[in-house]
């Protein structure tokens, strides 16, 4: 149907009622030596084109779904949602298995998630200042809603929302990027890939930052995308709207992993290009909104550098303070001796993308993945300049591979080892890292799967032709059967998690059960490094304990235990063992706990503590 000069320009790219726009000769299908044409598309659901509105330009438009398979368009409104739902049964499912598994609370890391999210309501002196100074604070946020229910906080379920809705989102997400990049079968492959990675099934249902992180970062790149796509198209409607929602979801990823700054500068710098490329009129319209895009960009980060300077009198101290990687690393490794990467960028890319592979692909499948993933790269970087593929600002997707090159100089500078079972010293520490590069690898390997389709079959031979046509297909098999191989040898994520836990959970368990013989309404004074799921297992708010949490209070406890705390919990090599032995005046041994591969836990009783002294 003839549409006004006005309304195509203003119809934004992944809603205008023309059909979509043909494929390069590289990329179309090929009958027969010819390249297919184009049909037109048809009204959704018979309904009145009058009664349809789009949601992202002003003027009112029909939608239109594509009927032709070998066409690469954006996706239409309302072709998303069906993702996110299929995600939310998937999560759900998982959610299950993972519960009745007891799989929540693995991670130890999972478990200080979420004390910090429970501490900023219960604690001695509760507020914002406990959110700490080395994890960023959104997922402790968001999961305030459920933490202070006791069994959500004891179970982890009071995560699951946060990362359940995350996983669903990420996978739709990749449905809306892989749309502007590849047919539409194909995008399917690269969606279903994604979503059936048992690892980040797994994550999805714990207290671990990565589904989040994920879902944002995949978000922001197809805000980006779009964003710029539809300044490219002269709809500055949608173009300001997309450059918005570009900033609050890297606000919200600089708020939770580290990732996301540099992710968010890498995506300013690709809109400031732009528009610095874009006509004096667009420019002129734009600027107002780029400036408030610059604000969300850049008030993250400085916002948690007031935090740090506020709270713990160091500004950098998420990087030097006690609790940052560098000094962990410190106190971790043998004097002397470093990990395998460490100021080495060549072994540092080794084990980050043998650990992408890993974690992406069953058995040893991930260096065909890998492999596939860089010819799509390449793919995509070759037909860059292409109309169709510039027009739908398809570029944009090289973002997915910022971790990349960021992990391998985080391995190899900030004190931050990966280990896994396949590499020496064949041991399980920050495996999940790996998960950063899924989308990526989900992505242009599918974008390489359907090269293979076009080239089977513009062969003559009938044969070549039909292995072509059952690629895709298979392909999806090949997807299911990689998520059911590696859930029956058990995902990497999963395996590091289950092998670190299993001395820490003891010595929890057992100092819980002390922990409960415990008066619920006098101080304990205990170290929570380490061991706050002890506190959690035995569901003791946290008010009463006396620890790091309140820095003041626990140093002055810390040069007179008896006087501050009824009972104390020291752990062999922690500051409250210290402090007993430097001073043990009216402390009584009461019980001493011991697990293999784990410190010795004293139990002592104050015998000269009273309620209100020294406070």
């Amino acid at each position: 149907m003839p549409r006004s000069k006005s309304e195509r320009n203003d119809a934004p790219l992944h809603e205008q009622g023309k059909a979509a726009e043909p494929l390069s000769p590289t990329d179309a299908h090929i009958t027969e030596g010819k390249p297919s044409e184009t049909p037109a598309g048809k009204l959704l659901a018979n309904r009145s084109p009058n009664k349809l509105r789009s949601r992202g330009s002003q003027s009112e438009q029909r939608i239109w779904v594509q009927v032709d398979p070998e066409t690469v368009s954006p996706a239409v409104p309302g072709e998303t949602y069906p993702f996110f739902a299929a995600g939310i049964v998937l999560a759900f499912v998982s959610l299950y298995i993972c519960y009745r598994q007891s799989f929540l609370l693995l991670y130890g890391d999972a478990v200080a998630h979420l004390a910090i999210a429970r501490r900023i309501l219960d604690a001695r002196w509760p507020g914002l200042a406990q959110l700490g100074s080395v994890w960023l604070p959104l997922p402790h946020l968001l999961m305030l809603p459920f933490i202070m229910n006791l069994r959500m906080w004891q179970t982890g379920l009071a995560a699951a929302p946060m990362s359940m809705l995350s996983y669903a989102a990420s996978v739709a997400g990749i449905w809306r990027l892989a749309r502007r990049m590849m047919r539409l079968r194909w995008a399917l492959v690269a969606t279903t890939f994604y979503a059936l990675n048992a690892n980040l099934l797994y994550l999805s249902t714990t207290a671990m930052t990565e589904a989040l992180f994920l879902a944002l970062f995949i978000w922001s790149v197809v805000a980006a995308m779009e964003s710029i796509a539809a300044l490219r198209q002269g709809d500055l409607t949608l173009a300001r709207a997309r450059m918005m929602l570009a900033g609050l979801l890297i606000l919200g990823q600089v708020f939770t992993r580290y990732d996301g700054w540099v992710i968010g500068a890498v995506i300013w710098l690709c809109f400031a290009w732009n528009l610095w490329r874009s006509t004096l009129d667009v420019r002129r319209r734009m600027t107002p909104w780029f400036v408030l895009f610059t604000v969300f960009v850049a008030i993250g980060p400085l916002l948690w550098f007031w935090y740090n300077a506020h709270f713990e009198g160091d500004w950098l101290d998420f990087l030097r303070g006690p609790y940052s990687a560098q000094q962990i690393e410190r106190r971790t490794a043998p004097p002397g001796q470093h990990y395998r990467g460490w100021h080495n960028m060549g072994w540092s890319a080794l084990f980050f993308t043998r650990t992408a592979q890993v974690d992406a692909a069953a058995w040893e499948t991930g260096f065909g993945l890998m492999a596939a993933a860089l010819y799509g790269l390449w793919i995509a970087v070759r037909r860059r300049a292409e109309g169709a593929a510039h027009s739908r600002g398809e570029f944009l997707a090289l973002l997915l591979w910022i971790p990349l090159p960021f992990y391998i100089y985080t391995i190899a500078y900030s004190s931050v080892p990966i280990f896994i079972p396949q590499l020496w010293p064949h041991a399980y520490y920050n495996s999940r890292y790996g998960m950063e590069l899924l989308p990526a690898l989900a992505v242009f390997a599918a974008l390489a799967a359907e090269r293979l389709e076009v080239w089977l079959k513009s062969r003559g031979a009938a044969g070549v032709r039909l292995i072509g046509t059952l690629w895709q297909p298979t392909a999806m098999m090949l997807c299911v059967a990689n998520c059911i191989v590696m859930m029956h040898f058990t995902p990497l994520v999963l395996q590091e998690a289950a092998v670190n836990a299993t001395t820490r959970m003891r010595l929890e368990a057992n100092l819980a059960f002390a922990l409960e013989e415990l008066p619920k309404n006098v101080p304990v004074m205990m170290s929570l490094t380490d061991h706050v799921g002890a506190v959690q297992d035995a569901g003791r708010d946290l008010r009463s304990m006396i620890s790091e949490d309140d820095q003041q209070e626990w140093k002055t406890a810390l040069k007179d235990p008896a006087r501050y705390a009824a009972y104390v919990i020291a752990i062999q090599g922690d500051p409250v063992s210290k402090a007993v032995a430097a001073n043990s005046n009216g402390l009584a041994e009461l019980d001493v706990i011991c697990t293999n591969g784990q410190p010795c836990a004293h139990i002592y009783q104050s015998l000269i503590y009273r309620p209100g002294r020294g406070n």
